[in-house]
């Protein structure tokens, strides 16, 4: 599993593990690269989480200008994230794996267990991947070039559902751009929080065994 370095560090580490911590944080993206890596070669920053913001700006800055070319770097960028509780996808992260499988636990639980309970929790758990999978195309429909991005945070498949369809009848594609930046840099945060405790208990367990 990939890890965070110290924060300090940043400016001075090889290029390859630059790109490393933005994939870790964002999804693998060559135009991410593109975009953030300089920021990461000669800035500072006090946390992952100034990071995180810092990257955020610049893509809004895309999602504020009217160049297609522009568009279309900003738009390959927020197609990082897979599709939100589809299993069998390619190219995932390690934390994007852990992330579906926390959205599909209870499509999985309902696919094993005793026949008569779970037969029901099964046919439910099916309905819910089929749904969500509609949602999906029609989100990708009414905003082409975009997919639903969200910053799940334990929320359920209905609710999540309640919001891609809040989400398309609003409407809005420079709101569906802030929106899929703002759960990008949420996301990132939460990921970043969790290697800090993942490195906070290695450091303890260390001086343990010292």
């Amino acid at each position: 599993m990939p890890s965070l370095p110290a924060i300090s560090t940043v400016p001075s580490l090889p290029q390859a593990t630059q790109t490393q911590i933005l994939d870790t944080l964002f999804e693998a993206s060559m135009d991410l690269h593109t975009l953030a890596l300089p920021l990461l070669i000669h800035q500072t920053f006090s946390s992952y989480q100034s990071l995180i913001s810092a990257v955020g700006a610049r893509m809004t800055v895309l999602s504020a200008t009217d160049s297609p070319k522009d568009r279309e770097v900003l738009y390959s960028i927020l197609r990082a994230h897979p599709r939100l509780g589809e299993k069998k996808q390619a190219n995932l992260s390690e934390l994007s794996r852990q992330e579906q499988a926390a959205l599909n636990a209870g499509k999985e639980e309902g696919e094993r267990g005793d026949e008569g309970r779970d037969e029901s929790l099964k046919r439910k758990a099916e309905e819910e991947t089929a749904e969500l999978k509609k949602w999906n195309d029609l989100y990708e429909e009414k905003f082409p070039g975009l997919r639903y991005v969200v910053f799940v945070n334990g929320r359920g498949r209905d609710i999540l559902m309640q919001d891609m369809q809040r989400r398309i009848e609003r409407d809005d594609i420079q709101k569906e751009k802030e929106d899929i930046i703002q759960a990008m840099c949420d996301i990132a945060i939460d990921r970043a929080l969790y290697y800090i405790v993942i490195l906070k208990w290695r450091r303890y367990h260390d001086s343990q065994r010292q």
